[in-house]
């Protein structure tokens, strides 16, 4: 029999009441209501429109941190980041140390991973997050927390041989010299992490001359007035045998205008152009069959108004000389010079009387000597000895396949390359070494 509303009312309000009379009321209510929806099968006690919402769709790109692994330990400071996403239209990446501040840095071309702008902090924890969005915009991100490694005890120095603000010749390689041989299966690791920009971008590579020195140069000479910053990232960075790279480095400069210098020993001048335009041919002495000059592609490598030429420990007391010299420029750590040879004006031009330098009047020593800079390059051609590869700054010596072979990253050509029309651009054809 169904109990009405008033019945349940009367019979709950002619209760005796306790001290907990009021709990004992409000429980017989409430079990009389529940049996009355129980005995009808009425709605459900929910609010109409309550619940729980469906449950939306999560998003259809994912993100996974590959590297470092979770909660790692004694990572180095060079950390490089990587991760894989799946389905993501976009995808960004955010580090912050212990203390919530932001690591600045960006995503690396392949956008497969994420480099720091410099080298993190020993012994410090950081919190990785990927975030990615799908086609539809919507969102999922993931997060890896790691720790580095404390300061190591062997670190290896890296150096310059440039420095911020200086302007060099369309020749001049980027030098880098490290304090410790780099084992062959790092050095790839290493080059990696030494990237070069150029304005205007012109293609080119590293090339390891040995273990401790690594040159870049371009495919083409530079293009005159091209600003380059080349930046090191390798404080930190693993070196093999339990070394790590002393610190990062960056380095800014630019290049000035072209002069180029072509020897011909036929003829026995030298032509200057610059900005590709001839603007002075020079009469000049190359050396003796005695000792020849070297052909080759060179470059200036240090100037000095006045020097002394002391040979006596080379060639002994019967043919070394000790000679004050004036605008002596240095092509070859061998001893080969462009200078000034007053005492041999009379065979420039006609005939070879050197110990192997490119010997001209003191005005047209002196007149190109304030043309040049460190970097310049000048070609040697037709001489009995051919240059020899790293005595002195020899990559344009190297054709552009030979030389890419040094490199400890297959190289790649970029996806377009443009020609260069400058004549001052590379060697010529007919500026070969010549044997």
């Amino acid at each position: 029999m169904r109990a009405s509303r008033d019945q349940l009312t009367r019979h709950v309000t002619g209760l005796r009441r306790t001290p907990a009379g009021r709990v004992l009321a409000a429980s017989v209510l409430a079990a009389a209501l529940a049996l009355t929806s129980a005995c009808t099968g009425g709605h459900s006690s929910s609010w109409q429109g309550g619940g729980s919402s469906p449950t939306e769709p999560p998003a259809k790109a994912s993100a996974t941190i590959t590297g470092p692994a979770a909660d790692a330990k004694d990572v180095p400071a060079s950390a490089e980041i990587t991760f894989t996403t799946k389905d993501a239209t976009k995808t960004t990446f955010e580090l912050k140390d212990a203390a919530g501040k932001t690591v600045e840095g960006a995503l690396t071309k392949d956008g497969g991973s994420w480099l720091p702008d410099g080298q993190l902090d020993y012994n410090t924890g950081y919190t990785a997050t990927v975030t990615v969005t799908d086609d539809e915009g919507k969102t999922a991100t993931t997060s890896n927390t790691f720790t580095t490694m404390a300061r190591p005890g062997n670190l290896v120095q890296v150096s310059s041989f440039l420095g911020d603000g200086a302007v060099v010749g369309v020749g001049m390689p980027l030098i880098v010299k490290f304090g410790r041989a780099i084992p062959q299966d790092y050095r790839d690791d290493v080059q990696r992490r030494m990237t070069v920009k150029s304005t205007p971008a012109q293609e080119g590579i590293w090339h390891w001359i040995s273990g401790t020195e690594v040159h870049y140069r371009p495919k083409e000479y530079w293009k005159g007035g091209t600003a380059i910053t080349y930046k090191l990232q390798t404080g930190g960075l693993p070196m093999g045998s339990n070394w790590y790279g002393r610190s990062d480095l960056t380095v800014d400069l630019k290049i000035g205008s072209s002069t180029v210098m072509i020897v011909d020993n036929k003829n026995k001048t030298m032509t200057v152009r610059k900005d590709g335009k001839v603007v002075r041919t020079i009469p000049i002495s190359l050396g003796k069959a005695k000792t020849p000059s070297s052909s080759g592609t060179m470059i200036v490598m240090e100037k000095l108004r006045k020097t002394v030429f002391d040979t006596f420990a080379e060639l002994g007391p019967k043919e070394g000389y000790r000679t004050d010299i004036e605008y002596a420029q240095r092509l070859t750590w061998g001893g080969e010079f462009i200078h000034a040879a007053p005492w041999s004006v009379a065979q420039q031009g006609r005939t070879n009387v050197s110990h192997g330098c490119v010997n001209m009047s003191m005005a047209n020593a002196q007149w190109l000597f304030n043309q040049t800079t460190i970097g310049d390059p000048i070609t040697v051609k037709g001489t009995e000895r051919a240059l020899q590869n790293g005595n002195g700054w020899t990559v344009w010596n190297l054709s552009w396949d030979e030389y890419v072979k040094g490199s400890a990253i297959p190289y790649e050509p970029p996806p377009t390359t443009k020609p260069t029309p400058d004549h001052s651009a590379s060697p010529s054809a007919d500026a070969s070494p010549a044997i």
